[in-house]
């Protein structure tokens, strides 16, 4: 992997970590690439991390039925926020954007971006 790019996603996986809506499973993954990262571990804590990365960003339309559900007006402080958050994830979708833009989520888009070239 190129330099340039090992810096990016160290970047932005420090971004995830510190990201309020980051999961404990994002959390993990990141220190195990970033602890991996320059050894003769890294290809395979990038394999496991990607995969995880992929499991937990959540697409527009999967924050919308979040928000819309009992547990998202939970999670959102309330039936009026959630049904604000799902306005959110339609107007974002509209305007092209395929995952939530939170700054988990959307740290976890920018790792993904360059997935080819960290997977190599």
């Amino acid at each position: 992997m190129k330099q340039e790019v090992r810096d990016y996603v160290i970047e932005k996986s420090k971004e995830l970590m510190e990201a309020p809506t980051c999961s404990e499973e994002a959390k993990a993954a990141a220190q195990a690439w970033l602890d991996a990262a320059g050894t003769d571990r890294e290809a395979e804590e990038t394999k496991k991390y990607v995969a995880e990365l992929e499991a937990d960003i959540v697409t527009v339309d999967g924050l919308a039925a979040f928000a819309e559900s009992e547990m998202g007006a939970k999670v959102f402080g309330g039936a009026e926020a959630a049904k604000g958050v799902a306005a959110h994830a339609r107007e974002i979708k509209a305007a092209g954007a395929k995952y939530c833009d939170c700054p988990a989520c959307a740290a976890v888009e920018a790792i993904l971006a360059k997935k080819e070239e960290l997977l190599g």
